[in-house]
């Protein structure tokens, strides 16, 4: 049995909720620059080189890369053979992601209720997803996900008999009916397979992937970089106003399903897909 202390999941939530917010991630920044060599819209090149001079500026500057600092997704790989002392881990995450959005100078863009709207003024509850897995692992991911990528999130029941054909035209029509809303470009996730609330898992958790690597079953990295290209397609562009680059990457995660069933589920990343991850 393997022993985590209360205080450094705190502290360590607490410092990646900072770095994440004013850090994009190496492989989302390399996208961008790979996106500008080629974009050929006038306009789409000059909104991505906006972008990366923003995400340079906050690196150096230790401001967000965008006012929303969203809301604090936390993934956890947590170990059957580890054990928390000092606490309980849902506490130690909400105390971790408090202590950094409010030292951090983040904006805090929680309601404690979706009718009645009070702020909870530091940025908690985290959305916590804890996934068990063997041995002594303590792997930790922060996602903030602003608001406006979250919003255009979309989920749908098919039925078998649309197969991979339904599966293509929900993505497209997802992204094409989101536009510019989401702040293209980013990261699609899709998830397919498992149930009504699996799904939009499997979608989130696809946002997790670095850019550019790709699903372990080569049917569904071959259906990745198809569904890459037809986005590319729809000429949505960085920011939504016209040119290649829709999106940076599209990662597909599947669970196995009902047989009466489809589901299928699209989450958008935008071009601050940020996330930063620690191991304990």
């Amino acid at each position: 049995m393997r022993t985590i202390r209360f205080e450094d999941i705190v502290a360590n939530l607490r410092n990646a909720c900072i770095k994440a917010n004013f850090e994009l991630p190496n492989d989302v920044y390399q996208a961008l620059n790979a996106a500008l060599d080629k974009e050929q819209s006038p306009i789409g090149r000059e909104i991505l080189s906006q972008l990366i001079e923003n995400a340079d500026i906050a690196r150096t500057e230790r401001i967000p890369i965008c006012q929303d600092t969203g809301t604090a997704v936390v993934w956890v790989e947590l170990g059957q053979d580890v054990h928390v002392e000092g606490g309980f881990l849902i506490d130690a995450i909400n105390e971790g992601v408090r202590q950094g959005y409010l030292e951090g100078y983040l904006r805090k863009s929680i309601v404690a209720d979706p009718l009645r709207r009070k702020n909870t003024g530091d940025n908690t509850p985290a959305h916590v997803h804890i996934e068990l897995v063997p041995g002594e692992v303590f792997r930790v991911t922060v996602l903030p996900k602003g608001g406006g990528s979250e919003n255009m999130g979309r989920l749908a029941m098919l039925m078998p008999a649309d197969g991979v054909d339904g599966v293509k035209k929900f993505v497209l029509d997802a992204v094409e009916k989101a536009s510019a809303n989401p702040c293209p470009p980013g990261i699609i996730g899709v998830g397919i397979g498992s149930t009504f609330d699996g799904v939009a898992l499997l979608a989130k958790k696809a946002l997790l992937r670095p850019i550019g690597e790709r699903h372990p079953d080569p049917f569904y990295a071959d259906l990745e970089l198809e569904l890459l290209e037809l986005v590319n397609s729809l000429g949505v562009g960085p920011q939504g106003l016209g040119g290649r680059i829709t999106t940076l990457d599209v990662h597909i995660e599947v669970a196995a399903t009902h047989i009466t069933s489809l589901p299928v589920a699209v989450n958008i990343n935008c071009h601050a897909a940020r996330r930063v991850s620690f191991e304990l």
